[in-house]
């Protein structure tokens, strides 16, 4: 019997795995746009003067024209084009694969939807607005909760594949 080859960004797979799976794309817009909704609400906070300052970390306003540890900055306003494109792509190979669709919907929008957010900010104040200021013992890059949001979504995702991979591995 000959295997059916199928063309994996097909547009035609995004509706395809849309039906077949309501449930995880549901959840998947749901916790995305927790993750926005709150990154949102506490930057507008910041924005309105919220600061802390304590002896582990403190709350501060930094406005990040870069990426992580202000990399990339010297790219300007091409930066949230790059990050607009990256993120349309992440989506959409997400969407066109039943695969990340299905297993994958939870670390998929703690990235997508943190992304979007920072997105945003780009878009509306020409830079990512940063606030957690780590500075015991050592000074750390200032972050945001979206920023940890990608980072768990990161460590939520290698974990599956690990824990799928080892898995397969003792069978």
């Amino acid at each position: 019997m000959q295997e059916e080859k199928r063309i994996f960004l097909c547009p035609c797979e995004v509706y395809k795995n849309l039906k077949i799976y309501k449930k995880q794309f549901f959840l998947f817009l749901v916790m995305g746009g927790v993750v926005f909704g709150i990154d949102m609400w506490i930057k507008n906070l910041i924005l309105g003067g919220l600061r802390y300052e304590g002896s582990v970390i403190s709350i501060i306003y930094v406005l990040n024209d870069g990426v992580a540890f202000s990399m990339l900055s010297f790219l300007g306003e091409n930066l949230k084009w790059i990050q607009l494109g990256f993120i349309i792509l992440l989506t959409y190979v997400f969407l066109a694969s039943s695969e990340f669709l299905r297993q994958y919907y939870l670390p998929f929008a703690l990235l997508i939807g943190s992304g979007i957010a920072n997105l945003w900010d780009r878009f509306v104040y020409g830079g990512v607005v940063d606030y957690i200021y780590w500075h015991y013992q050592f000074e750390f890059a200032v972050f945001n909760f979206a920023d940890i949001c990608i980072n768990i979504g990161v460590v939520i995702w290698l974990l599956m594949i690990f824990l799928q991979n080892k898995g397969r591995a003792s069978v």
